[in-house]
Order: structure tokens, then sequence, then C-alpha cells
């Protein structure tokens, strides 16, 4: 009876809808009728700021896409109002479809490349050039009232299955499940990082784990932006990579068309790409192992442009991480690539958005 009183609500709430009733399950009783995630209803938006643009996105509680919008442009020394005002009017449009279309828009979740606290402060996005920004400053983060986080982070939430919308079925999923646990490596030109422990981001006690890019793999090596020396950064960040390529500098070193030439120069061989490369991938190696034998985990989520140079180099690192981490005899490492490949940080803030309907869904529904 109490199952049936839940059904009733979630069906008359447009939540769950129903299918049809199979009469293979049982030969006594009446049939079951299977349930699934309604369609066109309940909906989380997605906001991100990072490095290179900044976007929406309107996600609906079955998985699905319904409107997405984003803006490629060089962010660096950029205004922090400009783009947020910017921001809010990629948003409102968005948000004229949901409302055109009968959603209800139930939270929302904004993703930026830096350190942010709870009290909606982004302490530094150095790659950005913002420091010590009150994000309740700008109207797009009064009237949408997003739940802010790093990007990296709110990018593992998104390779989580289930985690906030209904489990789409693809091959990544059969192989990670709701509850693994998994690092997650962002990597773009700067690199973040993300610790999942049996189905939830580790956040620390401040909100700031997970930021390997800034764990030192030389004392003596290459200084970084965060002011410390040899950072994972400075070897396998996009820009370290493409200088290190002698491909291009300074603020050409992070333009799309100098990743596409160091790509296209380590396909064919090239000396100093192979080099880049491989030193970059050393470098994460290294990083990767000491986490692993610090937290205890055996998945590592390889994300960012790392994962545009395919299978024979995440092979190489499985290989590599499975040769050096202490557990080696039994433990076995695999490396996957991203679930949400596209934008993932600003799915993971899409899916902010709806955990506020999962999580206390008596606040939206009408009994």
């Amino acid at each position: 009876a109490t199952m049936s009183l839940l059904a009733n609500i979630l069906l008359n709430n447009h939540v769950v809808r129903e299918g049809e009733p199979d009469i293979s399950q049982t030969t006594h009783g009446r049939p079951s009728t299977p349930l699934s995630v309604a369609h066109g209803r309940w909906a989380g938006l997605g906001l991100q700021i990072n490095t290179d643009g900044f976007g929406c996105e309107a996600l609906d509680l079955d998985g699905r896409v319904i409107d997405a919008k984003w803006i490629h442009n060089d962010m660096r020394r950029t205004n922090p109002k400009d783009i947020f005002d910017e921001l809010d009017d990629l948003s409102r449009p968005i948000e004229k479809t949901l409302n055109h279309k009968h959603y209800r828009l139930v939270g929302s979740g904004l993703a930026l490349p830096g350190l942010v606290t709870d009290d909606n402060t982004l302490l530094m996005a150095r790659n950005l050039g913002w420091e010590r920004l009150d994000l309740t400053q700008f109207s797009v983060v009064r009237r949408l009232k997003p739940r802010a986080g790093n990007e990296a982070r709110l990018a593992a939430l998104s390779q989580i299955p289930g985690q906030a919308t209904q489990r789409l079925t693809s091959s990544h999923e059969c192989t990670l499940a709701p509850t693994d646990s998994f690092i997650y490596l962002s990597t773009d030109i700067g690199i973040g990082g993300a610790v999942v422990r049996r189905g939830s981001v580790e956040t620390g006690d401040h909100g700031f784990a997970g930021e390997l890019g800034h764990v030192s793999v030389d004392l003596n090596g290459p200084t970084c932006r965060c002011g410390r020396r040899g950072c994972l950064e400075t070897y396998a960040g996009r820009r370290a990579l493409v200088e290190s390529a002698c491909i291009a500098s300074g603020d050409d070193a992070v333009k799309s068309e100098s990743m596409d030439e160091l790509y296209k120069r380590w396909q064919q061989g090239d000396a100093n790409a192979v080099d880049a490369i491989d030193r970059g991938l050393d470098a994460m190696i290294s990083v990767i192992v000491t986490v692993i034998n610090i937290v205890d985990v055996d998945t590592v989520i390889l994300g960012g442009f790392w994962s545009n140079f395919g299978s024979e180099l995440s092979d190489r690192l499985e290989r590599r991480l499975n040769e050096l981490s202490l557990g080696r005899d039994a433990v076995n490492i695999r490396v996957l690539m991203p679930l949400a490949a596209d934008y993932p940080a600003l799915r993971g803030a899409a899916q902010v958005g709806l955990r506020r309907f999962i999580d206390n869904p008596l606040d939206f529904l009408s009994a």
C-alpha cells in the first residue's frame, strides 16, 4: 500500500511513467507494471566558466540534454563582471525554452576553474587571472542561486552513473558502477582532479580536495602559477606541452591551433612533440601512483585534452600504473575515458541542480 501511494505521487507529478506490464515475470497474480523516469517535466541548469569559454546546459531528469549553449573565447585576463553578465544573457533563452516546454527548473550549479568556498567566494582562478571574487555580486548568481564548485570535481560528478539522472545505457557504464571509487583527472591549460569514494566526491574539510595539478613532481622544476615549483601542471598542462614541444610560447601556446599542431606532430613522430608527451605522461604517472597509494582506489578516468590522444596513451598509462603501484600484486588498476566527454563539468553542474530535487523531493511535489 505504501509503495502504491508513493508511486501514485510520482506518477501524478510526472516524475515517473508507467511501462507495459511484463507478463513473462510470473504466472501467479497480476503482472507488475514497470516504472521509469519520465521525460519533459523536471530540469537542472548547469553554468560554467572555463579557460576556453563559458556556457549553459539544461538537463532533464531522464538524462537527456534539453538545450545547451557554449561560447568559445580566450578567457585569460577577462573582466569577471563582463563574463558573468554574458553568462546571464546566455542562460535566459534556455530558461525561456524550459518555460515554453513546461519544465520546472529545480536548481542550478556553477563550475569554475579554481578554488570555491561554501560562502560563494572564488578564492582564485589563476589561469583566468581572477582572485577573491564574491560571486553574489553578479546578477546571474543572485537570480539563479547556483551551487558553485570546482570544475574538476563537477566533471568527476558527471562520471558517476545515475548520480542525478536516469542511468543511460553505455559500455562505459557497464564498467563503472554508481558506488565505485575512482580518481578523475581534468586536463586543460591547468590540471585539476577529484577523488570519488563509493560514489561521492571527496571535498575535504574546506572544499579544496583533489588538486592533483599542484602536486610537485620535481622540487627544482619550473615555477608554477601557484608559486610552487615542479607542479604536475608545469609538465602535463596544455601550455606546458606546447611550449616544451617548441611549437609556440606565451599566449600563443594556449590556442587550440597550437594543441592541434602538437597532436599532429606527435602522430608524425616529431622528436620534440614525442619527448614533451613522454615527459608529461611520466609526470602524470608519478602523481597518479602517489594518489592511488594514498587513497587506495583502482580506477582512473582521464578527462580533458589528454583523452584525445586515444587508447595507445591510456594503455601505456594503465600499464605503468600497474607496474608501479604498491598494491600491484592484489589490485588491477584500470584507466577509462570519460563517460561525459564533452563539457563534463557543465553536465556535472546541471546534475548539482537536479540533486536539489532528488535530495528534497517534498519541496517540489504535490501530494
